[in-house]
């Protein structure tokens, strides 16, 4: 693997933000039931797409761990580390393990398919009915 930076400051953020973005977009969508439709719908758009950005990014990233891990064979060389503790060995072991394991990449997939729809049906109920 060539490049084993994070990305940048300016990038992260981005991502952060459209999280947040998009998390408060959501919870505002109740307070915003006895106003026009025109700002439920803005709100519910921007939650949406702030949605589909985030859990893109935090799928990359999913698969950017687990493909390092992999193709640098970390697992099977935490063993010959001499300066780390069995306890330390074990440590990493889980979080290796644990990464490899998870089913946050499924909860991704889930998050941005269901967000996509919804942004699909939501355009076309909107927009081109």
């Amino acid at each position: 693997m060539d490049n084993l930076e994070v990305n940048s400051k300016p990038v992260r953020t981005f991502y952060l933000m459209a999280g947040i973005i998009a998390t408060v977009a959501y919870r505002i969508i109740i307070v915003l039931t006895n106003t026009s439709d025109y700002w439920i719908k803005f709100t519910w758009y921007i939650g949406t797409i702030g949605f589909i950005i985030y859990f893109i990014h935090r799928y990359q990233i999913s698969e950017r761990r687990i493909k390092i891990i992999k193709d640098y064979r970390l697992k099977e060389k935490i063993g010959q580390i001499e300066n780390l503790g069995y306890e330390d060995k074990e440590a990493m072991k889980y979080i290796f393990h644990s990464l490899d394991v998870s089913s946050e990449k499924i909860i991704f997939i889930v998050i941005f398919v269901s967000s996509a729809l919804a942004l699909i049906a939501g355009i076309y109920l909107d927009f081109l009915k």
